[in-house]
């Protein structure tokens, strides 16, 4: 696709794009499949139909293979694994003790930021002593707004990262620029090719490899003018440079697509992939969520979006950026990676399910399946419309001994209580699978349930279960071959019936499901099965079938599997399916504490952008160029913001993404000089060069000014 036919299109073609640029759960994607009588006219390439290898099973896209340093990135070899250093890249020994510490964490490349003359000229004495203490691990330069000091920074080491959005462009102003015809387009194209052909050839002399790793917050000006803020725009913007590349005949280069929002960051993705696929190219992908955060949270944005491409084959190098300490990142890396290699402790996740073929998802649309909520009938002696949630819902798993202790339960729950009576409040799950039955003869348990039942929180138990100890009003769940076998007729004292459904069922078997008319499905694969596609097998049946059951996606993990693995388990393998509108909820079951296993369903809702509960952060992981200590200043903001669910608050530690991501964001901090700070509503920056000391609670009073404040409960405050 040349520039100017591109620009030719790109201008009709503006106005369909424009509306979308706000990109939202439930939209349909900006792309150039927007408007395909435009695109055919201009004679525009389109993006295929194919993303990844096969929707079916786990085959990683076959790429060529780019050499940085001594590692060797592409499909032929292992994912590799990298991180970036949070010391000042003017700090020699700083940096090269950061490095050390990375590369003996386990990872393959190392990156700094090296944002001017002073830095480049540090990386060569950096460079010289590694090599002194015997590292080699490859060194890669983080580069915006400075083509010169990646040329010189391009002599020393062994990868360069340009940022399409800001090398050539210069600072984004989010000024609207029109272009009222082609030759202002393609003016800004050669302007482009002039500033980066030097770099290009550089690299290509010195045997150099690079990234064009296009940010979802730091699109240009022109592209900003003609996209949007829109997956489609960053991959345009990155193809920008790969065609200069190509034209010289330097192919030692990989693309990386990073959003902090992980549903964009995965439609970015697949779109370049697609595009990719049709052009035949085959250059590898570098994965990250940028910003996505510290601690559970991080964790789970980077699962859901990395996990989500990984299980599709998508991704030969990765990094989980998160605000902690670079070696930090590492551990959640090889987690991904092995679940990636389909490999957790002997167990292979990556089988394939039985022969299917897929119809009916559209790697472009990415549009929620609505399954149908409970529906109320007369004479139901309960409220039944409560026990799932339009947003998204979490089940419970609760053992029968766990109704000893009612409190203690109702608090792991997320109730509220008064007097010894529990609540529902934002958080709470909204039903429980209570795996065991419970005696007749236990009041104090049977109080407990019926308590939960009242306040809207539903009780389902296995049929056979109910049969042993019924409980009133709660609902029946049946294996699919049980259901089939008996008709769902319900246990004693039970009100509706639910299928549990593995994927692994023949196709006849499956096709039960639409005389059982169930309230809800829950999805549970078995090991052995790879979950993603056995998840769109069912999925594929139940759009095929007309069937619009709400599936809950129930995942179990071992005794073996930490707090760790258990986010990033569950984000890679469920995150999938929700980011592509399958699925209407979440039961995660484990060793883990029943609190926690709660607060990460919610975690993996609110990452796949389904339900709001807690107060969203896009929080940089920190660099070289952070201006303030960025993992103190970002605990600080959460402890005093996190109880104010729907508000997304950006904490970035300089200007280079800074901006751009408000787009994500309510309200920004950011670092603008040392010991300053400057304080966002959206995109607009709206007080500058507030003292550090004084910019958290500025941060509050900006947020009460614009009436997104509410105080703490003295339940909250109790619990900090």
């Amino acid at each position: 696709m040349h520039a100017s036919s591109l620009a030719l299109f790109l201008v009709p073609l503006f106005a369909c794009l424009h509306e979308a640029s706000a990109f939202s759960v439930g939209a349909r994607l900006p792309s150039l499949r927007r408007a395909p009588a435009l695109a055919k006219a201009a004679g525009v390439r389109m993006a295929a139909d194919k993303y990844c290898e096969s929707v079916t099973e786990t085959k990683r896209r076959p790429t060529r293979t780019v050499l940085a340093g001594d590692v060797k990135i592409g499909s032929e070899h292992p994912i590799a694994l990298q991180t970036m250093t949070t010391s000042m890249t003017s700090d020699v020994q700083g940096s090269i003790d950061d490095v050390m510490r990375c590369a003996d964490a386990g990872a393959d490349l190392v990156r700094l930021t090296v944002q001017g003359n002073r830095e480049a000229e540090a990386c060569y004495k950096i460079k010289e002593g590694l090599l002194k203490k015997g590292y080699t691990t490859p060194l890669v330069a983080d580069i915006h707004f400075a083509p010169k000091v990646a040329m010189m920074v391009a002599e020393c080491f062994d990868k360069i990262r340009v940022n399409p959005g800001n090398f050539a462009d210069g600072r984004k102003t989010f000024k609207e620029i029109n272009y009222e015809n082609p030759e202002d387009y393609q003016a800004e194209l050669d302007f482009i090719e002039e500033t980066f052909t030097p770099l290009v050839l550089k690299c290509k002399e010195e045997g150099r490899a690079m990234r064009i790793g296009t940010n979802h917050g730091s699109l240009s000006a022109r592209t900003l003018s003609y996209y949007g803020d829109t997956p489609a725009g960053m991959v345009e913007s990155a193809f920008e440079f790969a065609r200069i590349c190509r034209k010289h005949d330097y192919h030692n280069f990989l693309f990386s697509m990073k959003a902090s929002n992980p549903k964009v960051m995965v439609s970015a993705y697949r779109l370049l992939a697609a595009e990719m696929y049709d052009l035949g190219w085959d250059y590898p992908l570098h994965l990250g969520v940028t910003e996505a955060g510290e601690g559970e949270d991080g964790r789970m944005k980077s699962a859901i979006g990395i996990g989500s491409l990984l299980q599709d084959g998508l991704g030969d190098t990765i990094r989980v950026s998160l605000t902690e300490d670079p070696w930090l990142e590492l551990d959640p890396c090889k987690k991904l990676r092995g679940i990636a290699d389909g490999q957790r402790e002997n167990k292979v996740w990556s089988q394939a399910v039985p022969t299917w073929r897929e119809t009916t998802r559209d790697f472009k649309e990415f549009t929620k399946r609505e399954g149908q909520l409970p529906l109320q009938k007369e004479g139901d002696p309960i409220d039944i419309r409560n026990v799932l949630h339009r947003d998204g819902s979490v089940v419970s798993v609760v053992p029968p001994e766990a109704l000893s202790s009612p409190d203690a339960l109702y608090h792991d729950l997320g109730c509220k209580t008064a007097v010894g009576m529990p609540f529902k409040d934002l958080a709470t799950s909204d039903s429980i699978l209570l795996t065991g039955p419970v005696p007749a003869s236990d009041k104090a348990a049977r109080t407990a349930l019926r308590r939960m039942q009242e306040v809207g929180i539903g009780v389902i138990s296995p049929a056979a279960v109910l049969k042993e100890s019924p409980i009133d009003n709660a609902i029946a769940l049946f294996d699919l071959s049980e259901a089939a076998e008996s008709g769902a007729g319900l246990p004693e004292g039970a009100i509706r019936a639910a299928v549990t459904v593995t994927g692994a069922e023949g196709d006849q078997e499956l096709a039960e499901l639409k005389s059982l008319d169930p309230l809800l499905i829950m999805l549970k694969v078995p090991d052995g099965v790879s979950r993603v596609h056995a998840s769109r097998r069912v999925f594929e049946h139940l759009k095929k079938e007309g069937l619009e059951t709400p599936v809950i996606h129930h995942i179990e993990h071992g005794s073996e599997h930490g707090k760790d693995d258990v986010v990033l388990r569950t984000g890679s393998e469920v995150g999938v399916s929700l980011v592509d509108g399958n699925g209407d909820g979440v039961c995660i079951q484990g060793s883990p504490d029943l609190s926690f296993l709660r607060t990460t369903s919610f975690g993996l809702l609110q990452g796949s952008r389904m339900r709001n509960t807690k107060t969203e952060y896009v929080s940089c992981p920190s660099c070289g160029r952070t201006l303030f200590d960025l993992q103190t200043v970002t605990e600080e903001i959460s402890q005093s913001t996190g109880h104010l669910p729907g508000v997304t608050i950006a904490v970035m530690g300089c200007i280079v993404n800074g901006p751009g991501e408000m787009a994500d964001a309510d309200f920004g901090y950011v670092g603008g000089a040392p010991g300053k700070i400057d304080l966002y509503v959206g995109k607009e920056v709206v007080r500058k060069a507030i003292p550090s000391a004084e910019a958290v609670g500025e941060l509050i009073q900006l947020i009460k000014d614009h009436d997104r404040w509410v105080d703490k409960d003295v339940d909250e405050e109790g619990a900090e």
